[in-house]
């Protein structure tokens, strides 16, 4: 990219926070008992993908605070796809990365300027399919809190953290939908505040929440 980047330190909000054992607790008891790969399909049973379709691997990283903070990201305007829309860091896998946490760690580390050595992996999720036909792994890992972040302008307008608190609280999900190639399609939103959280990211949140109780 010939912009320059951007640098961004996160504002907090006062809410509930859950301690460090009970998060890393929690989140280890997702990643267990998430075994089942989701799609952006899953609440349109009618859609008809084709069988020899081929999808493309990439990764994400769930990335959270060590006081109790999800690290989401407002997708750049200026993309060709799902432009600003918020996001994890992540991306498509590269012949290069060794394998799809070191994607996720890449893509982070280029997004929003987070050093892969301050991220303590804790485990994945199986993979989401999406409509642009990525087979996408999310990675979990804990970040220390009060991090300042250098964004990729060309890829990232904003960074700012979500209390996992909200996230894992199943009753702030809603199932909403709009018409997709001529098709009513449905899917999972969990906002907060200014954020209109939807899609791939909150059908990913779903399974964390479902995952944790």
């Amino acid at each position: 990219m010939n912009s320059s980047p951007i640098r961004w330190g996160l504002r907090r909000q006062k809410v509930r926070m859950l301690n460090p054992e009970t998060l890393e607790n929690t989140l280890c008891r997702a990643i267990e008992n998430v075994r089942q790969a989701s799609s952006d399909f899953d609440l349109n049973p009618d859609v008809v993908l084709p069988s020899g379709r081929v999808l493309k691997p990439a990764a994400v990283l769930i990335a959270v605070t060590t006081d109790g903070q999800l690290i989401l990201t407002k997708r750049s305007p200026d993309l060709k796809h799902h432009a600003g829309q918020i996001a994890f860091a992540g991306g498509r896998k590269d012949d290069t990365d060794r394998d799809l946490t070191h994607t996720a760690l890449r893509e982070a580390q280029e997004e929003i300027g987070l050093d892969p050595a301050s991220v303590r992996i804790l485990g994945d999720f199986p993979s989401h399919e999406t409509v642009t036909n990525y087979a996408m792994t999310p990675i979990v890992g804990i970040v220390p809190s009060g991090l300042d972040f250098v964004m990729e302008p060309g890829e990232v307008s904003e960074v700012f953290t979500v209390p996992m608190s909200h996230v894992l609280n199943t009753e702030n999900y809603r199932v909403e939908g709009r018409q997709w190639r001529g098709q009513k399609r449905h899917y999972y939103t969990v906002p907060y505040g200014p954020y209109y959280i939807w899609g791939a990211t909150a059908r990913i949140l779903r399974s964390l929440a479902e995952g944790a109780r």
